[in-house]
């Protein structure tokens, strides 16, 4: 089975067409080397898949005839991905809401004719 359908037939990616492209840009990686979306995939080999920046690491137990439900997703591979990886997830949303809040940065466009007003009522009374 090609790599980019065994990917979707187990649910890391919603459609095909997503996993062929995180194939060509070099996001999924077997027995650590970059692969083409038509390279087969065999019992025993190693896939590493980076999605949401989470390198996901499996083995391939079973090849599936067609597209599984989520249950039986571990028949098909084993999880072997690291805690860590899951708790820099964690630590890096806390960074982002740390850097910037919501609603703070780049103006919108309300806050721009705000301000466009607001410059233009100075220099009608400074005249």
């Amino acid at each position: 089975m090609r790599i980019d359908k065994y990917l979707w037939c187990t649910r890391y990616f919603k459609t095909r067409s997503l996993a062929t492209e995180a194939c060509k840009k070099g996001h999924v990686k077997l027995n650590s080397k970059n692969i083409k979306p038509s390279r087969g995939v065999f019992v025993g080999e190693k896939i590493q898949v980076r999605k949401n920046q989470i390198n996901y690491q499996f083995i391939v137990l079973d090849v599936p005839k067609n597209r599984i439900g989520a249950k039986l997703v571990d028949i098909y591979r084993k999880d072997t991905t690291p805690k860590e990886a899951f708790e820099n997830l964690e630590l890096l949303k806390f960074a982002k809401d740390y850097y910037r809040k919501k609603g703070e940065g780049r103006p919108t466009k309300r806050d721009r004719r705000d301000i466009e007003n607001y410059k233009e009522t100075m220099h009608d009374e400074s005249e």
